[in-house]
């Protein structure tokens, strides 16, 4: 059953209640049918997400996406000109799409929220697959892998595997998705006799990584685009350890239930792919390319939750 469907559910319940005799009204459970009746509408309503389908943005002429103005290698400002993996995608998808792409820049903290309110139509950029996203976008076949991975001090020779990450004190930002898959490093510890050492929050990755590198921190978790991207660039100071994680995936964020679009964005990352530019592009700003990501879209809990699970 779709979002307005419960709206209008909610609303009915109100509707039936308040048609009732005042002797009526008094019951108990009539009041508590009201009551959950006005709560249910203003917090469906907040939850619903606007979706423009491919037939009106064909009709209209153009599609707004959004990208993130400051996630290298994704997107990159350089001296005030947008580059990196995203803007060469967003290069060939205007190659590629019969009507005009119109994007727009933005700080991340705003942008999947405003997809979600229908101002963009797609949040073209790094955007990570998680449950949570799922239950308001559904994600187009992903563009590079997102597991998670330790970082640790270049010269640190004390950490060959996870299992010698037991009891280690590790950073990561507060609210991430790698937060909520934290559990997973931690069973897998456990299957080795280990455990889950301190784990320090932090605002921003810059910071995590400052007190990796005076020591304050045994390992960072991040993903692994950012990571290996680190690890290249300071290799004097940082180095990749193992995976933390099964499986994650970076992907583009369309409106649950736009099917037309999904297709759309779907059939040009399939071609994209199929004539090699695809892997040209993550060679060039991942330093490796992808063949084993999934091609199919990913559009629920219980699809991500298989892709994603340890073999």
């Amino acid at each position: 059953m779709n979002q307005l469907v419960f709206v209008k559910k909610g609303i009915s319940v109100v509707r039936k209640c308040l048609m009732k005799p005042n002797r009526q009204i008094s019951n108990r459970k009539v009041l508590k049918k009201i009551l959950r009746g006005i709560l249910l509408v203003p917090l469906l309503l907040s939850s619903m997400v606007y979706a423009v389908s491919l037939d009106e943005i064909k009709s209209r002429g153009f599609m707004t996406i959004a990208t993130e103005d400051n996630y290298a290698p994704f997107e990159i400002i350089a001296d005030g000109k947008p580059s990196g993996f995203t803007n060469d995608m967003v290069a060939e998808l205007r190659k590629y799409a019969p009507f005009e792409i119109k994007q727009e820049i933005m700080p991340w903290t705003g942008l999947l929220p405003a997809v979600t309110t229908g101002k963009y139509d797609a949040a073209i950029t790094g955007a990570i697959v998680s449950t949570e996203r799922l239950a308001r976008f559904d994600f187009a076949p992903p563009i590079a892998s997102a597991q998670h991975m330790a970082i640790l001090r270049a010269k640190d020779e004390s950490v060959k595997t996870v299992a010698d990450l037991s009891g280690k004190t590790l950073g990561l930002q507060a609210g991430s998705v790698l937060l909520t898959r934290l559990p997973e490093l931690e069973q897998m510890l456990k299957a080795s006799g280990g455990k889950l050492g301190r784990v320090i929050e932090y605002t921003s990755y810059p910071e995590a990584y400052a007190d990796l590198a005076n020591g304050r921190l045994d390992y960072v978790i991040d993903g692994f685009v950012p990571a290996k991207t680190l690890a290249m660039k300071r290799s004097n100071v940082f180095k990749m350890g193992p995976a933390v994680s099964g499986p994650g995936f970076h992907a583009w964020a369309i409106p649950k239930g736009n099917e037309s679009l999904l297709g759309f964005i779907t059939q040009f990352l399939n071609q994209m792919r199929e004539s090699g530019k695809l892997a040209e592009l993550q060679e060039k700003w991942f330093g490796q390319a992808f063949p084993d990501l999934p091609t199919q879209p990913i559009t629920s809990v219980e699809q991500y939750q298989e892709l994603i699970s340890i073999k």
